[in-house]
């Protein structure tokens, strides 16, 4: 507690909440994600950050866990190069309990251990925006969002016929090549975007482990997307958009001892469609969408069998995950009446069918690892929400769901949220409240193995009830404050036991609180710098000992500066303090819980717009080459350099 107190004071001097990362600070910035309504980032009860293409791209993002590195509170833990699992905690909680949107769509993979979304294969190229939203959400959006949500948001067409290409090479051995063609045509819109990535990597495995080998694991990734839109009158389009994603990935075997392999195989492609009609009504005033979306994520792992394998592994294993999901989501701009002006009142109805179907075939010196499932679940919603401004100080706001889950039961959640504006001293004040849920996955519920693994049909859902209190202040335009206090209990957590019976039941609990601060300088016209801290202390309420992979301090530095008109230079160091893990020592032995090291990691990216159409750039990542484990036992990718040009037009 005294660490969390010094944290709290330290951060209310020296500030907040990073905003949209630009080279202009905008404090206009507007979200839709956080309630279903427009709004601005100021005017939202929750932390917030807005992700544009632009930005990204000044960053030298090529990937999901790239862009989504060094954030107020989320720590990002990818178990390797790019291609291997990359794990999102925000504020201390679950990487199964992150709602993941695609245009407000979830796609959470539901044959995941626990529905967790996989960052490390997702690119960039027809991505306009990321929405992250930190706090409660299943009011809002559902199951799972009980640390926050992520909202990617992809590209539409629109404005006249043009054109997008980059082509990128590097070191080691990295190529990336991206094309697009966007525009409309009388009614109809369109965007064609196609994306290449490969790059030879780094060895996974740490180069302490006696058994490193140097053999990198490398990566592959095509992405195709299309997205068509008819507008027979205004206001009203229908569209259909596909996106189809090819990634494979070469991994290291985490055995006992680990073995530094280079036949391993991991494939992971996923197919996504949505399509529907949205149609503004009543002059404007009500905002109405039907929508149906598709995901199917499909995963196959193989492993040859090696001689000089110590473990004498071999793997062929399968997961494929599909959700259907319909919406039917609104908004009516209620009128003003006396003090409340602004009101929104949000309703819609929600109907989900995930499907799993996992076919584990492994062996360890030669006995056989087969675990099955086969299962399917259905899931209906209903929500409402308000929000408004009153006094033209406060803007309030509110939400309910009601979700049930076949062979689970329902869950009801709300939040409620208060953003309250002092002119005089250009802050607002936050609060919000609220609950969150997370039903417990197709595996847990149904799973068998020959290792005597039963699945508990009788599991409860995933509990949480949130808390945070913070303020964002301005100082003109030349700088912007912020701090956020929150705090989130969670009980139900499900757990594997292994007396009377093998299996999962709801037995934990755990605390998560910290404090969430950035400041954002704009000392001259041509530079901008934004600077965060988070402080966390997650832990189990039991046995008060800290959760595995949430490191108590994190902090980001990031300059944007323009020194000439076409010239922008990109420096960015991010420090990730120590935190407990399942610790693999220097023989690639697993010796139990652990203290695992932090690191520090220094990027620099440079791009120059040589015309109004034409622009080049140079990414560098882990220039100072951090000897950093995100997860012990997975090394850091060392030093990459990748240059090339870009054309817009």
């Amino acid at each position: 507690m005294r660490k969390l107190a010094l944290s709290t004071m330290i951060t209310c001097v020296i500030g907040a909440a990073a905003q949209a990362q630009s080279l202009t600070p905008d404090s206009q910035t507007v979200t839709v994600t956080a309630t279903r309504v427009q709004t601005p980032v100021d005017d939202v009860a929750a932390g917030v950050t807005v992700l544009d293409a632009a930005t990204m791209q000044q960053q030298g993002d090529l990937t999901l866990a790239d862009a989504l590195t060094n954030l107020p509170g989320m720590d990002m833990v990818q178990s390797g190069g790019p291609g291997s699992d990359a794990s999102l905690f925000i504020r201390g909680a679950d990487s199964d309990q992150v709602q993941v949107l695609m245009d407000g769509v979830p796609v959470n993979d539901p044959s995941g251990p626990g529905g967790a979304y996989n960052f490390g294969v997702g690119t960039l190229s027809d991505i306009s925006q990321i929405e992250i939203v930190r706090g409660p959400m299943s009011a809002v959006y559902g199951s799972g969002a009980i640390g926050g949500v992520v909202n990617i948001q992809t590209n539409h067409g629109a404005g006249p016929f043009g054109v997008t290409a980059m082509v990128a090479g590097g070191y080691p051995a990295a190529l990336v090549g991206q094309f697009g063609l966007h525009g409309t045509s009388g009614a109809f819109d369109y965007d064609l975007s196609a994306e290449t990535q490969s790059d030879q990597g780094y060895d996974d495995t740490p180069q302490r482990e006696s058994v490193y080998t140097g053999d990198p694991n490398g990566f592959r990734t095509g992405v195709l997307t299309l997205d068509l839109g008819y507008t027979p009158v205004t206001g009203t389009r229908f569209f259909i958009d596909a996106r189809g994603r090819e990634s494979v990935n070469s991994y290291d075997e985490q055995g006992a001892p680990a073995f530094d392999a280079n036949n391993n195989t991991g494939r992971d492609n996923d197919t996504f469609v949505r399509a529907g009609v949205t149609s503004s009504l009543l002059n404007e005033r009500w905002q109405t969408s039907l929508v149906v979306g598709y995901d199917q994520a499909y995963r196959h792992y193989v492993t040859l069998l090696l001689p000089n394998d110590p473990n004498q592994q071999q793997d062929n294993s399968r997961y494929t995950g599909t959700r259907l999901d319909g919406q039917f989501n609104n908004a009516l701009r209620l009128p003003d009446f006396g003090p409340v002006t602004n009101a929104t009142l949000t309703a819609g109805y929600e109907h989900s069918t995930d499907a799993a179907q996992e076919r584990l075939d492994s062996a360890y010196f030669g006995f056989p690892y087969i675990a099955r499932v086969s299962a399917t679940d259905n899931r209906d919603s209903g929500y409402a929400g308000v929000q408004g401004t009153v006094f033209s100080r406060a803007v309030v706001s509110g939400n309910l769901r009601e979700e049930v889950v076949s062979g689970v039961g329902n869950a009801f959640t709300w939040r409620g949220g208060i953003s309250y504006a002092i002119p005089a001293i250009a802050t607002h004040l936050k609060a919000s409240f609220g609950t969150a849920f997370l039903a417990p996955s197709l595996y847990d519920r149904y799973g068998l193995d020959n290792a005597g693994y039963i699945g508990n049909p009788h599991l409860l859902p995933e509990r949480s009830r949130s808390a945070e209190i913070g303020f964002v202040t301005q100082a003109g335009k030349f700088a912007s404050f912020s701090a956020t206090w929150f705090h989130t209990n969670a009980h139900n957590l499900i757990e594997t036991v292994f007396v009377p019976v093998y299996t999962s039941v709801n037995v934990n609990a755990a605390r998560m609180q910290g404090v969430e601060t950035a400041l954002t300088l704009h000392p001259a016209p041509w530079l901008n710098a934004t600077l965060n801290y988070t402080y966390t202390d997650a832990r189990n309420t039991g046995t008060e000992q800290l959760l595995l992979r949430r490191p108590y301090d994190t902090a980001g530095v990031t300059l944007y500066a323009r020194p000439l008109a076409q010239l922008t230079v990109v420096p960015s160091v991010q420090y990730i303090g120590s935190d407990l893990d399942e610790i693999v020592n220097n023989q690639g032995y697993s010796v139990g819980v652990g203290r695992n090291p932090g690191g520090v990691i220094f990027d620099l990216n440079v791009t120059y717009q040589m015309t109004s159409s034409w622009q080049t750039f140079i990414y560098g990542k882990n220039l100072n080459n951090a000897q950093y484990e995100p997860a012990s036992g997975y090394a850091l990718p060392g030093p990459s350099f990748l240059a090339g040009v870009r054309f817009s037009d």
